[in-house]
């Protein structure tokens, strides 16, 4: 199928990136392209480096930015690489560098990747298809204890203890093949009177395998130091996260980055931690009502921005 991804705050990643017709720039998840066009339309003699962990989102980003083609260059690797892969090519820092986490629309919407609870397909889930770990594997090869754990802990499962068991009852009659299998377990796991809100039942499980098969949580936690130290001075990070989990880790590590200090309030500061800049977002950026009714997915985005001192 056509890979078709609506970039979320398209607008305020385009005004908070505060870009310059010079500068280096780096699109940690690239996706269709929809944010990277917007900043090679804005360069002259600048660069931008382009990542996804998705060949398939790297081809598509391809052929949409074709226009800007000498102005970019395409990496297929993991954001969590991206400050390492740049010092090996000789690239010292970046003026802006932009992620937008989470799965792609048309990862979502392409049914042989198994993102979705909505169609019947192998369990999959992988950003990366050449990854070893998928769906398959943390639902049939995961212990119960695993199991309770990722569901309670990435998708805050309310009943994850007991997904998870008859998870492995299911299991030992025969391997869960499909996400329609695990619709199945899943449902049967929920007392009738709870599936009537909050979303599809499945939400919360699919949420929590998909981010274990992925690494996602690992993956932005271990890159926000490493990318706030690779801007340069007066560069700013944009992180669009879509779920609580990840918003947390962004306003907890950007409010660390611009007040490190852990002296006593109080007293004065002898532990030599220094501010690496601001927080220019004191409250994420969230899609505006216009957006919302193009684009319901926009709706749990929230984006955040750091500037690097100068």
């Amino acid at each position: 199928m056509e890979f078709k991804h609506v970039p979320v705050l398209f607008n305020e990643v385009t005004e908070g990136m505060n870009i310059k017709p010079d500068g280096i720039y780096v699109d940690g998840t690239t996706g269709g392209g929809g944010h990277s066009g917007a900043i090679a339309e804005r360069l002259i003699s600048g660069h931008l480096y382009c990542f996804d962990r998705d060949t398939e989102a790297l081809k598509a980003a391809g052929e949409h930015l074709a226009p800007y083609a000498e102005k970019i260059s395409f990496i297929h690797d993991n954001y969590a690489n991206a400050v390492s892969d740049l010092k090996e090519k000789g690239v010292a820092g970046a003026d802006g560098i932009l992620l937008d986490i989470g799965v792609s629309s048309y990862q979502l919407d392409n049914p042989e990747r198994g993102f979705s609870y909505n169609d019947d397909a192998p369990l999959d889930m992988r950003m990366n298809r050449e990854d070893p770990l998928s769906a398959y594997e943390v639902v049939n090869d995961y212990s119960e204890e695993e199991l309770t754990r990722i569901f309670r802990e990435y998708g805050e499962e309310r009943f994850a203890s007991r997904i998870a068991a008859n998870i492995v009852k299911k299991r030992a009659k025969a391997p869960l093949q499909s996400t329609f299998d695990l619709n199945e377990v899943i449902r049967a796991s929920i007392p009738a009177k709870m599936q009537s809100t909050g979303g599809h039942p499945s939400k919360r499980v699919f949420q929590a395998i998909r981010i274990e098969c992925n690494k996602e949580l690992d993956a932005l936690s271990d890159s926000i130091d490493g990318m706030i130290d690779f801007l340069n001075p007066g560069g700013r990070l944009l992180i669009i996260s879509f779920q609580s989990l990840e918003d947390r880790i962004v306003k907890n590590a950007f409010r660390t980055a611009e007040n490190p200090c852990t002296c006593p309030k109080g007293l004065p500061c002898v532990c030599g931690k220094v501010s690496k800049g601001r927080v220019v977002t004191r409250h994420p950026l969230t899609a505006k009502e216009e957006e919302l009714e193009m684009n319901k997915r926009s709706k749990p985005a929230k984006l955040r921005i750091f500037e690097k001192k100068n």
